[in-house]
């Protein structure tokens, strides 16, 4: 399987999953760590895939995206944005709102 359909796979099989420097536990980056923080403040379920461990992806993601930093926040398999916009988002309640939508999807 190639790095484009790996990452496919993850997005197909994770509904809200953000690509970032380390884990949510042990975040390796600032904006990582914020971006992490606003999800898990906004109540969202997601996966964390650490891009640190897997160059391939590192490298192949931000020309999939179309998106040049990280971390990357991608829900129902659509980027969302990067740290500015995942705080805005949690900022003005949307982000609450997304998680709570997606919940709703795959618990129906």
């Amino acid at each position: 399987m190639d790095v484009n359909e790996r990452i496919k796979a993850v997005l197909a099989e994770h509904p809200i999953v953000l690509f970032m420097k380390g884990t949510p536990q042990f975040p390796m980056c600032g904006f990582s760590a914020r971006a992490a923080q606003a999800l898990t403040e906004a109540g969202a379920t997601f996966y964390a895939v650490n891009v640190l461990a897997d160059p391939e992806i590192r490298a192949a993601l931000p020309h999939y995206a179309n998106w040049p930093t990280f971390p990357q926040l991608f829900i129902q398999g659509e980027l969302i944005g990067g740290c500015d916009i995942v705080e805005d988002l949690k900022a003005s309640g949307e982000l609450a709102r997304m998680a709570q939508d997606v919940e709703g999807e795959h618990q129906a």
